[in-house]
């Protein structure tokens, strides 16, 4: 019997859970714990697309994006027994999925000074210029898929510490404080990284739209 029919049986007025079959974040975490079998499958369902999205984003060959969602799934699968709940799950799973996207990072960046770069010497094109995410986000409300290409384009130039405040903010939609918690540094340290990170995001565009169609970015400023 699930928690929820549990409570429910006891006579518990629960409101709606977040988490169908559980009724808090808790009860999910005592049955990951234990090894349930569907809250794992719940856990999957909630997190993997997103985290993809995240980390297709972040790394420099979005090829490699499903490897990376595999490692970040494992770590989580594993180390789930010590995790004590000082965060919410997604903030814990983000910050794991950050550190595996910033590790296969490094170790891309590594092999390619070590490589002959093969692909300019195709079409002209390198590596960025596969950068694409088919998923909605908040700029495909209003933006078309010229801009949007030239914004995933100038994100992957970003300086990583920059970009990855950027897309958990600004693609994401992480509270500021989540933001801090993923990436383990203070609340302030999260808005200086924001308000670079969208500046430099704001000249890369500037350079590529606003001399050919006049369109404007005007980043909006860290809030209080």
């Amino acid at each position: 019997m699930l928690p929820a029919q549990r409570d429910s049986e006891l006579g518990h007025d629960l409101a709606p859970p977040d988490w169908p079959g559980w009724p808090n974040e808790g009860c999910l975490l005592e049955d990951l714990r234990s090894g349930s079998e569907a809250a794992y499958e719940a856990l999957l369902e909630r997190f993997q697309s997103p985290v993809y999205n995240l980390v297709q984003r972040l790394i420099d060959d979005p090829s490699e994006a499903g490897d990376v969602v595999q490692d970040v799934f494992l770590k989580v699968f594993r180390n789930v027994g010590s995790f004590r709940g000082q965060s919410s799950l997604k903030t814990w799973i983000y910050r794991i999925a950050v550190n595996e996207a910033h590790n296969r990072r490094r170790w891309f960046c590594r092999h390619r000074r070590g490589e002959v770069g093969l692909e300019m010497e195709g079409d002209g094109r390198d590596y960025l210029d596969q950068l694409s995410d088919s998923t909605r986000s908040p700029y495909d409300l209003a933006l078309n898929e010229e801009v949007k290409s030239a914004i995933e384009t100038a994100l992957a130039g970003l300086n990583p510490v920059f970009r990855s405040a950027v897309i958990l903010r600004d693609l994401e939609d992480l509270s500021y404080e989540e933001i801090a918690d993923v990436l383990d540094v203070s609340l302030g340290t999260v808005k200086s990284r924001i308000l670079r990170g969208r500046e430099s995001l704001r000249k890369a565009l500037v350079e590529q739209l606003v001399p050919a169609r006049g369109i404007s970015f005007t980043p909006q400023p860290a809030a209080d």
